[in-house]
């Protein structure tokens, strides 16, 4: 018998079945889907340099990661669809940074060491 399973049905019910009744499968959903968009390395370590940086612009993103400009603007949609990120355009230079919601999700999937502090 694998070491990771009960051994026999000791189902807690009424108690399983509260939690079960709770969930918010939408709200999970949603977060699955936040924390798959840090899931990628490139766009993980375009959110430690933004973190890093603070706000930056495609070009120094794309610089500091090694990856073509038009690569790193795809990556940053995509953290920007999924709330992320936010951009401003000044000028013909559109500066990127992280979001509050960002930075948290990044900061709990890194240590500090991990994150090249």
């Amino acid at each position: 018998m694998s070491d990771d399973r009960c051994e026999l049905l000791c189902l807690d019910l009424p108690h399983a079945e509260d939690i079960r009744q709770h969930l918010n499968g939408a709200a999970i959903a949603a977060a699955a889907t936040r924390a798959k968009a840090l899931g990628d390395p490139t766009r993980l370590t375009i959110a430690v340099a933004l973190r890093e940086g603070g706000e930056l612009c495609v070009c120094d993103l794309a610089w500091i990661t090694g990856r073509a400009e038009n690569l790193v603007s795809h990556h940053l949609r995509t953290l920007r669809a999924q709330g992320l990120a936010t951009s401003r355009r000044e000028h013909k230079v559109v500066f990127y940074a992280l979001t509050e919601l960002g930075t948290r999700l990044l900061d709990a999937h890194l240590t500090p060491t991990a994150a090249g502090r």
